[in-house]
Protein backbone atom coordinates (compact mmCIF):
# COMPACT_ATOMS: atom_id res chain seq x y z
CA UNK A 1 0.00 0.00 0.00
CA UNK A 2 1.03 3.62 -1.07
CA UNK A 3 -0.28 6.42 1.13
CA UNK A 4 0.85 10.03 -0.01
CA UNK A 5 0.49 12.29 3.37
CA UNK A 6 -0.14 16.26 3.14
CA UNK A 7 0.40 16.71 6.78
CA UNK A 8 1.27 18.86 9.93
CA UNK A 9 1.32 18.61 13.43
CA UNK A 10 0.03 15.99 14.93
CA UNK A 11 -3.85 14.50 13.62
CA UNK A 12 -2.95 13.56 10.06
CA UNK A 13 0.83 12.05 10.81
CA UNK A 14 -0.52 10.04 13.97
CA UNK A 15 -3.34 8.47 11.05
CA UNK A 16 -0.22 7.60 9.19
CA UNK A 17 2.14 6.45 11.30
CA UNK A 18 -0.42 3.76 11.68
CA UNK A 19 -0.39 2.35 7.87
CA UNK A 20 3.68 2.50 8.35
CA UNK A 21 3.45 0.41 11.42
CA UNK A 22 1.12 -1.72 9.64
CA UNK A 23 3.48 -2.00 6.46
CA UNK A 24 2.42 1.07 4.16
CA UNK A 25 4.66 3.07 2.09
CA UNK A 26 4.35 6.36 3.84
CA UNK A 27 5.00 9.16 1.99
CA UNK A 28 4.96 12.80 3.89
CA UNK A 29 5.09 15.63 2.18
CA UNK A 30 6.12 18.93 3.93
CA UNK A 31 6.51 22.60 2.98
CA UNK A 32 10.15 23.84 2.50
CA UNK A 33 10.53 25.04 6.05
CA UNK A 34 9.13 21.41 7.53
CA UNK A 35 6.62 20.57 9.41
CA UNK A 36 6.27 22.78 12.24
CA UNK A 37 6.31 19.91 14.88
CA UNK A 38 9.63 19.64 14.05
CA UNK A 39 10.53 22.20 16.16
CA UNK A 40 8.75 21.52 19.16
CA UNK A 41 11.16 20.40 21.29
CA UNK A 42 15.14 18.88 20.76
CA UNK A 43 14.22 15.52 22.87
CA UNK A 44 15.24 13.14 20.93
CA UNK A 45 18.63 13.54 19.44
CA UNK A 46 17.74 16.96 18.55
CA UNK A 47 14.77 16.16 17.39
CA UNK A 48 11.16 16.69 18.40
CA UNK A 49 9.53 14.22 20.22
CA UNK A 50 6.04 14.32 18.92
CA UNK A 51 7.46 14.71 15.80
CA UNK A 52 9.80 11.24 16.17
CA UNK A 53 6.52 9.73 17.72
CA UNK A 54 4.05 10.28 14.66
CA UNK A 55 6.59 10.30 11.93
CA UNK A 56 8.86 7.32 12.17
CA UNK A 57 8.98 4.72 9.43
CA UNK A 58 7.71 7.28 6.80
CA UNK A 59 9.73 8.87 3.71
CA UNK A 60 9.74 12.65 3.32
CA UNK A 61 9.93 15.05 0.84
CA UNK A 62 9.75 19.33 0.62
CA UNK A 63 7.62 21.10 -1.97
CA UNK A 64 6.37 24.04 -2.25
CA UNK A 65 3.12 23.64 -3.97
CA UNK A 66 2.79 27.35 -4.76
CA UNK A 67 5.13 26.17 -7.67
CA UNK A 68 3.42 24.30 -10.68
CA UNK A 69 6.32 22.07 -10.71
CA UNK A 70 6.22 20.84 -7.38
CA UNK A 71 1.66 20.53 -6.93
CA UNK A 72 2.15 18.39 -10.88
CA UNK A 73 4.63 16.23 -8.87
CA UNK A 74 2.10 15.80 -5.92
CA UNK A 75 -0.66 15.30 -8.14
CA UNK A 76 1.29 12.51 -9.87
CA UNK A 77 2.02 10.62 -6.93
CA UNK A 78 -1.53 10.70 -5.73
CA UNK A 79 -2.43 8.89 -8.84
CA UNK A 80 -0.55 6.16 -7.80
CA UNK A 81 -1.25 6.00 -4.16
CA UNK A 82 -3.41 3.71 -2.44
CA UNK A 83 -4.58 6.65 -0.01
CA UNK A 84 -4.07 10.34 0.13
CA UNK A 85 -4.09 12.08 3.40
CA UNK A 86 -4.16 15.66 4.11
CA UNK A 87 -4.87 17.91 7.16
CA UNK A 88 -4.37 21.35 5.66
CA UNK A 89 -6.48 24.48 6.74
CA UNK A 90 -10.35 24.27 5.72
CA UNK A 91 -10.35 24.28 1.73
CA UNK A 92 -7.50 24.95 0.85
CA UNK A 93 -6.65 21.12 -0.73
CA UNK A 94 -9.55 21.81 -2.75
CA UNK A 95 -7.69 25.19 -3.55
CA UNK A 96 -4.59 23.62 -4.51
CA UNK A 97 -6.96 21.23 -6.87
CA UNK A 98 -5.86 18.53 -4.34
CA UNK A 99 -9.59 17.99 -3.07
CA UNK A 100 -11.40 14.51 -3.50
CA UNK A 101 -13.17 15.41 -7.14
CA UNK A 102 -10.21 15.95 -8.62
CA UNK A 103 -7.77 13.39 -7.27
CA UNK A 104 -10.25 10.83 -7.26
CA UNK A 105 -10.77 11.51 -10.52
CA UNK A 106 -7.26 10.90 -11.43
CA UNK A 107 -7.36 7.95 -9.33
CA UNK A 108 -10.63 6.31 -9.31
CA UNK A 109 -9.33 3.72 -6.44
CA UNK A 110 -7.36 6.54 -4.26
CA UNK A 111 -9.25 6.94 -0.51
CA UNK A 112 -9.06 10.37 -0.40
CA UNK A 113 -9.14 11.52 3.66
CA UNK A 114 -9.18 15.26 5.12
CA UNK A 115 -9.17 15.64 8.45
CA UNK A 116 -10.48 18.92 10.03
CA UNK A 117 -11.71 20.60 13.24
CA UNK A 118 -15.66 20.67 12.52
CA UNK A 119 -15.85 18.16 9.22
CA UNK A 120 -17.32 19.65 6.00
CA UNK A 121 -20.74 20.77 6.75
CA UNK A 122 -22.37 23.23 9.64
CA UNK A 123 -21.87 26.47 10.77
CA UNK A 124 -17.83 25.83 11.61
CA UNK A 125 -16.63 23.96 8.57
CA UNK A 126 -14.44 26.68 7.48
CA UNK A 127 -12.80 27.24 10.46
CA UNK A 128 -9.82 26.31 11.52
CA UNK A 129 -9.15 23.93 15.06
CA UNK A 130 -6.81 23.75 17.52
CA UNK A 131 -6.23 21.23 20.14
CA UNK A 132 -6.75 23.50 22.99
CA UNK A 133 -9.81 25.18 20.96
CA UNK A 134 -11.32 21.74 21.11
CA UNK A 135 -10.65 20.81 24.53
CA UNK A 136 -12.62 24.09 25.68
CA UNK A 137 -15.53 23.65 23.56
CA UNK A 138 -16.16 19.70 24.40
CA UNK A 139 -15.64 20.83 27.93
CA UNK A 140 -12.48 19.04 28.65
CA UNK A 141 -10.71 21.68 30.29
CA UNK A 142 -13.30 21.63 33.01
CA UNK A 143 -12.44 18.69 34.59
CA UNK A 144 -8.65 19.57 34.44
CA UNK A 145 -7.53 22.39 36.41
CA UNK A 146 -7.38 24.04 40.05
CA UNK A 147 -10.11 26.42 41.86
CA UNK A 148 -8.66 29.53 40.12
CA UNK A 149 -9.11 27.93 36.65
CA UNK A 150 -9.11 25.66 33.88
CA UNK A 151 -6.34 24.29 32.40
CA UNK A 152 -4.74 22.11 29.30
CA UNK A 153 -4.94 18.47 29.22
CA UNK A 154 -1.24 17.99 28.93
CA UNK A 155 -1.39 16.17 25.73
CA UNK A 156 -3.23 16.38 22.07
CA UNK A 157 -5.41 14.25 22.86
CA UNK A 158 -8.14 16.08 21.05
CA UNK A 159 -5.86 16.05 17.85
CA UNK A 160 -4.61 11.68 18.81
CA UNK A 161 -8.49 11.24 18.94
CA UNK A 162 -8.89 13.00 15.66
CA UNK A 163 -6.05 10.83 13.85
CA UNK A 164 -7.29 7.48 15.92
CA UNK A 165 -10.78 8.03 14.24
CA UNK A 166 -9.26 8.44 10.80
CA UNK A 167 -7.49 5.63 10.59
CA UNK A 168 -10.01 3.39 10.89
CA UNK A 169 -11.96 3.82 6.76
CA UNK A 170 -8.80 2.45 5.19
CA UNK A 171 -6.51 0.26 7.71
CA UNK A 172 -7.85 -2.80 6.00
CA UNK A 173 -8.17 -2.33 2.67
Amino acid sequence: MLAVALEQAVAAPLATVRLADAGARVIKIERPEGDFARGYDRLVHGESACFVWINRGKESICLDLRRASDLALLRRMAAQADVFIQNLAPGAAERLGLGPERLCADNPRLIHVGISGYGPDGPYRDQKAYDMLIQGESGLLSVKGTPEGAARVGISVCDIAAGETAFPPYCNR
